[in-house]
């Protein structure tokens, strides 16, 4: 069972990625045999992360296999509340996870603003995606062992990066690699070798990438079938119970 960490819902206002709708996300899903899906808004990355958080439990309200990811930011400016409110409206809501996108957004994911939310996610048991482009490996680490319970999911690695992941990976116990875009060749097969399958998470980066990479990468690779299927969907349900 393949289960999407890093999906998104919601037309992108500068690439021809579709409409971004249920329905384009479900028949996607169906097409690559996709059982459910983490998503969050683009309006919560490109717009008002509020109105993005808010406007995405709008529609996966009655939609049994997409489940929320909703986007943090520092409370600082108090956009999206404190973050006891946050986390609180997160849970209220079904949120599963939360994403970050500190660099677009303009703030320091190892710096003391977001201290408090990211403090706030941990205790709440929110594992935290971002992807590799939006922070330094040095960010994650910082984070990772001022906040040893938080799960941190790190995606769109690209190609040739191994070398500055590997160092995190052997020092941290709680950070992961999303598949989304791991370019690397026969890279996953290197990561499950030197740290076992448990740090490996399934993700696409739909519809901004086409979820046949993914995909294939995992059930084309060299891995046996328990490996595959804890990256596909068990290690996933694990962080997120």
């Amino acid at each position: 069972m393949l289960i999407d960490a890093d999906a998104m819902l919601g037309r992108h206002p500068r690439r021809d990625a579709g409409p971004g709708t249920v329905a384009q996300s479900l028949a996607d899903m169906d097409r690559f045999g996709i059982a459910e899906s983490l998503v969050s808004h683009s309006w919560s990355w490109l717009h008002d992360p509020r109105a993005g958080n808010l406007r995405l439990l709008d529609l996966v309200a009655d939609q049994p296999r997409l489940h929320a990811c909703w986007v943090l930011l520092p409370a600082t400016c108090e956009e999206t509340g404190t973050p006891e409110r946050f986390v609180a409206a997160a849970l209220d809501g079904g949120v599963r996870a939360v994403r970050a996108y500190p660099a677009d957004h303009g703030y320091d994911l190892a710096g003391r603003d977001v201290a408090p939310m990211l403090a706030a996610v941990s205790e709440a048991g929110l594992p935290l995606l971002v992807d590799a482009t939006q922070t330094t490996w040095g960010a994650v680490e910082s984070i990772a062992t001022a906040h040893p319970s938080l799960t941190i999911v790190v995606g769109g690695l690209g190609y040739r990066v191994l070398r500055q992941a590997a160092g995190v990976l052997s020092r941290t116990r709680k950070v992961y690699v999303g598949l989304a875009n791991l370019s690397s060749h026969c890279g996953l097969e290197w990561l499950v070798e030197r740290y076992g399958y448990g740090r490996l998470i399934f993700g696409t980066g739909a519809p901004l990438r086409d979820p046949a990479e993914s995909v294939t990468r995992l059930l084309w690779s060299e891995l046996d079938d328990e490996a595959v299927a804890a990256i596909a969907s068990g290690n996933l349900l694990r962080v997120v119970a």
